[in-house]
């Protein structure tokens, strides 16, 4: 019996030495892929942790937040060579022509002093604008044409002219004043030199359309000399532009009307207080990028070439009016 025992404990003494040693093994020495498997830890929402791939023996990352910002925005950053453009409140424009007659209003000035009827006519203008945002556009300019044929002042015009221009679509609005002065020709009697008070009313009808530019744009202008004529010039046209972009060329149609109240003189012609339609004019205009063309950069302003051909008529019953068919070429620069 005693012996038995003896037996007995000696197997549980080596069973438990196995056993232990299995343990050991298991849980130090036997790879985890062949011995074990384990879970990974669910994501903590309640704490805010939402990254499930993390581990209870990963290690802890630091981060630095970025700095807040007022806006929701990124930054604006600074424009490319390529894309800078004049944005601030100024601008200008100058106009340089050659035209093979200077009409203005239907009156042929070439025909008007007594020359050369197609005689060179040089014309230059340039005008400064204030972009004021949301309030009206304060603008200033000159104008003065050169004809090679008059006989008393090559400079035959001079028009300094200011006003400003308001946009509330759909209508544009412009205000303003002209003075004509005639060099050297202050002597006669009327004196030609007067002043004029003006509005126009632009309707952009891409509002009315909705397209990306206007159709028609038909406007009303109106002069009142309160000078020479104590009269109104009233005039009323429309133009369409075709665009196209691949050539970067427009070419934009026009015609309009006029009609006079008691007007007695046009440029140095003069008659006697007249009322009715005066004259009528139906155009062409073509404008070419050059700027485009030679792929110059918008920050160095913007050049147009330009071509114009009118066709002026006078109506039967009026004096102060020729009929011309007339154009000529022009530069434009914009910045």
């Amino acid at each position: 019996m005693a012996r038995s025992s003896w037996w007995i404990g000696a197997v549980v003494v080596g069973l438990s030495a196995v056993a232990l040693r299995a343990q050991t093994i298991t849980s130090t020495d036997a790879p985890r892929s062949l011995l074990s498997f384990s879970v990974p830890p669910v994501p903590d929402l309640l704490d805010g942790n939402t990254d499930a791939s993390a581990t209870p023996d990963a290690p802890k990352l630091l981060t630095v937040a970025p700095a807040e910002s007022d806006t929701a925005y990124a930054p604006p950053s600074p424009p490319r060579e390529e894309e800078g453009v004049n944005n601030g409140g100024v601008n200008v424009e100058f106009d340089f022509s050659y035209l093979t007659d200077y009409v203005y209003r239907g009156v042929s000035h070439n025909q008007a002093v007594g020359g050369n009827r197609h005689a060179a006519n040089f014309q230059a203008a340039a005008e400064l604008t204030f972009n004021l945002g949301k309030l009206p556009h304060p603008y200033v300019g000159v104008f003065s044409n050169v004809n090679d044929s008059d006989p008393v002042s090559r400079f035959q015009e001079i028009l300094p002219y200011f006003g400003a221009e308001y946009t509330l679509r759909p209508v544009i609005m412009k205000v303003g004043l002209n003075s004509y002065l005639y060099p050297e020709r202050e002597q006669l009697n009327p004196s030609p030199n007067t002043s004029e008070v003006y509005f126009k009313f632009t309707l952009d009808d891409s509002y009315f359309f909705l397209t990306p530019q206007p159709i028609l744009s038909p406007y009303i202008f109106a002069a009142y000399d309160y000078q020479r004529n104590k009269g109104w010039y009233i005039e009323m046209g429309l133009k369409h532009d075709f665009i196209f972009e691949d050539w970067g060329f427009t070419l934009s149609p026009f015609a309009d009307v006029a009609y006079i109240s008691n007007f007695a003189q046009q440029f140095i012609l003069v008659g006697t207080q007249d009322s009715g339609f005066q004259h009528y004019d139906v155009g062409l205009i073509g404008s070419f990028g050059v700027s485009n063309f030679f792929k110059m950069p918008p920050r160095y302003g913007q050049f147009l070439l330009q071509g114009y051909l009118t066709y002026t008529g006078r109506f039967s019953n009026q004096t102060l009016a020729n009929t011309e068919l007339w154009g000529g070429v022009g530069l434009v620069f914009k910045y």
